[in-house]
């Protein structure tokens, strides 16, 4: 799942599609362990894409919720060098019948399909856009099959999921991002920039608030074993952009929640404070609040400077810097652009070069065990220590795709943020 501060007020009803095909209903038809047969490597089409291959990248888009239709869709466009949108997927007929005539898309499927849709020949890739419950196996059942797989975060429900994700895109010989469109957005990166520069000094202190108001209903309320509450969704942010500022794992975290009582927190936290521990005696503190007004920022804090970003998660809106070293202020505005574009275009470059992206799948795990742990110290009312991570490859400079914004087109069943 995804979410930018367009439409954050939620319509009480979800947004999920409907039919026989509905996900929901998939997801229990299937075991835990998934089987099937062994597929070549490298597509949908069983042939492997040669090093340095032009051919554009036929993607599937899994999911046609509120951020499919908002953001990725309208996105292939802007792709168009190496992208090509070639099928959906969905339990809804309408959205099927509308979203393939206005896209021009020859391929519809329902979600009981999905495995002819795989083995079709059609596909390179897969843009997973559904519940974050269903992710692992959505994934899994694609990379079996040889094709290719990028993954709206959170990566999964657990650290489980994610390793079974990795390994069997490693068995399969196929390339897994996951989708951190922040990895590819200027202002986020020019902050990576700032912090490896030195010119804040020594890093101390990143603290962030992330909040929104959502409404009963919203899919994004339900239980947190299914991947709801605030942390799957908008505390991410916050632990990601802590993780790639400090450039180093968190050691020890420490979390407290509160809730209000109102119906629509009955599953999940209201609001999540926490605090994380990283290496070099640096502490990042951060809010995420599902019942408070919209807020989206972050400020990092060095021994001789800081930076603020303002609206520093956002996809459909500027965002600004203030950038204050030894007392001297400097405002940079930041304006709209695409985010999900250039997924497109670094993945597809990634599998037509043989090249493993960032943000992989050890990144998408990374905050996902981050995110179970902080759930451990509510429980336990105390701090949580994390072994080691491995973690080398971050988001670099070099990794920014500028790619003009696209206008939110007028939705089908996805009034909502949840999604498909």
């Amino acid at each position: 799942m995804d979410l930018g501060l367009q439409g954050r007020t939620a319509n009480p009803s979800p947004a999920w599609g409907s039919g026989k095909g509905h996900p929901r209903m998939a997801v229990k038809k299937r075991k835990k362990g998934l089987t099937s047969a062994r597929r070549a490597p490298g597509g949908g089409n069983g042939k492997t894409l040669r090093s340095g291959s032009r051919r554009k990248i036929r993607y599937a888009v899994v999911g046609l919720g509120y951020i499919a239709q908002t953001a990725v869709l309208p996105a292939f466009a802007n792709a168009r060098q190496n992208s090509e949108l070639v099928a959906l997927i969905s339990g809804d007929a309408e959205k099927l019948r509308k979203l393939s005539r206005k896209y021009g898309v020859p391929r519809a499927y329902d979600y009981q399909q999905y495995d002819a849709c795989l083995e079709s020949g059609e596909i390179d890739a897969v843009y997973i856009a559904l519940p974050n419950q269903l992710h692992r196996e959505y994934a899994v059942r694609a990379a079996e099959r040889g094709v290719h797989v990028l993954c709206e975060k959170p990566m999964a429900i657990d650290e489980k999921e994610c390793r079974e994700m990795i390994e069997a895109a490693r068995d399969y010989r196929v390339r897994l991002m996951i989708a951190y469109r922040l990895h590819f957005e200027e202002s986020n990166l020019k902050a990576v920039q700032i912090a490896k520069s030195g010119r804040l000094g020594d890093l101390r202190t990143f603290q962030s608030l992330f909040s929104l108001q959502v409404q009963d209903g919203d899919i994004r309320t339900e239980s947190i074993e299914l991947g709801g509450g605030t942390l799957y969704d908008i505390g991410i942010y916050c632990i990601n952009a802590a993780r790639y500022l400090f450039r180093a794992e968190p050691i020890e975290v420490l979390a407290m929640s509160e809730n209000n009582g109102e119906k629509r927190f009955r599953e999940i936290d209201e609001m999540t404070s926490a605090i994380l521990r990283f290496p070099g005696n640096r502490l990042a503190v951060f809010t995420s609040s599902f019942g408070a007004s919209n807020v989206a920022e972050y400020r990092l804090v060095g021994t001789k400077g800081d930076l603020r970003a303002e609206n520093a998660y956002e996809y459909a809106e500027t965002i600004t810097h203030r950038l204050n070293v030894k007392g001297k202020e400097t405002r940079t505005t930041f304006r709209r652009r695409d985010q999900f574009g250039p997924e497109l275009i670094y993945f597809s470059d990634c599998i037509s070069s043989g090249r493993d992206p960032e943000p992989s799948g050890e990144e998408g795990m990374a905050d996902v065990r981050v995110i179970q742990a902080l759930y451990r110290s509510m429980r336990s009312g105390g701090p949580v220590r994390l072994g080691d991570f491995d973690k080398r490859k971050r988001p670099e400079p070099a990794q920014e795709i500028d790619r003009p914004p696209v206008e939110e087109p007028e939705l089908v069943h996805a009034e909502s943020p949840s999604r498909d």
